[in-house]
């Protein structure tokens, strides 16, 4: 076995009951449901357990929701004994993986990205923005038709997922012509996403600025875990980079195939996937497929899934 990572998922994975097993055999799993529950005045259990699908959806519901039962899953992990050698997480991901390497206190980190949240909802009235999910077009190609698609508004990259998946952000009319386009072009599926704000694009930097003000009162750590983050691709050197990285990512485009292939370069071969959803686990196999490279890709997102990682563990 080599080098291990831990990779947090971001917005989109939630979905009522997420992490309810985990909350339920886990005395230290309910404990990080309590204390986000006693900072953000509000019952998480039963937001991410019993609530309704419409309030977990809300931006400024999701994100403390999935990075809090992100955590109670690692702390879990934790307590078996397992440790990684890197971590990295896709946009709100990023958060977990800062708090995994103790850069953030859990505390400060989900007070923060509800603000995040509430900030990026409320950047871009709703049914102005929107993304869309482009698959089987090379980046040259998709990025000619947002060159043309950009005469009718703002169109940017929002996220290179995979080899395969770059997702698309901005304003309505020019997302719905570059997924035309793309379409045109010989894309193998091109469609819009069913979100609620035009996530990762130029249109979300009032929500960074805001952002930046909160950051400068959260205490910022050395990483203690080597972290590689989506503005860059690359590995934090410097505690100077954290907070403007936080900032910018917000409105820049997420490079998470960039940080995959950087992870299988550093002879990465154990990828554990700690949070709701399988999606990461999916977009690193293509990442390590395109690269050649033989891994393991795993997720510990039901309890069935953990019991499995950790007598796989045993077995090394």
């Amino acid at each position: 076995m080599g080098k291990v990572a831990f990779v947090f998922p971001g917005q989109g994975a939630q979905y009522p009951g997420m992490g309810k097993e985990f909350y339920q055999n886990f005395k230290i799993a309910r404990e990080v449901y309590e204390a986000a529950s006693d900072v953000l005045h509000m019952d998480m259990a039963a937001l991410c357990f019993e609530g309704e699908e419409h309030e977990l959806k809300k931006t400024e519901n999701t994100q403390p929701a999935i990075l809090t039962t992100s955590i109670a899953m690692l702390e879990v992990l934790r307590q078996e004994g397992l440790q990684c050698d890197v971590t990295a997480g896709l946009s709100l991901g990023e958060y977990a993986s800062l708090v995994s390497s103790e850069v953030l206190d859990f505390e400060e980190a989900v007070a923060l990205v509800q603000k995040r949240g509430k900030y990026m909802q409320e950047a871009v009235p709703e049914g102005v923005g929107t993304m869309a999910a482009i698959l089987g077009l090379e980046k040259e190609v998709l990025q000619r038709c947002i060159m043309e698609a950009s005469s009718e508004g703002v169109v940017e990259v929002a996220n290179y997922n995979s080899p395969s998946q770059i997702v698309i952000s901005g304003e309505r009319k020019a997302v719905k012509k570059a997924v035309n386009l793309a379409t045109e072009k010989g894309a193998k599926k091109a469609v819009i996403l069913p979100v609620s704000a035009p996530f990762h694009c130029r249109l979300l930097q009032p929500a960074g600025l805001k952002l930046e003000k909160d950051l400068m009162n959260v205490r910022i750590g050395y990483p203690r875990i080597p972290v590689v983050t989506n503005v860059t691709g690359r590995m934090i050197e410097d505690e100077s980079e954290i907070r403007p990285g936080l900032v910018k990512q917000v409105s820049q485009s997420v490079r998470w195939q960039e940080s995959i292939e950087l992870m299988l370069n550093e002879e990465v071969d154990t990828f554990i996937e700690i949070g709701p959803g399988k999606s990461l686990s999916g977009f690193i196999k293509r990442i390590a497929k395109n690269e050649k490279k033989q891994i393991h890709a795993m997720n510990v997102e039901k309890l069935e899934d953990f019991n499995q990682l950790i007598n796989r563990v045993q077995v090394y």
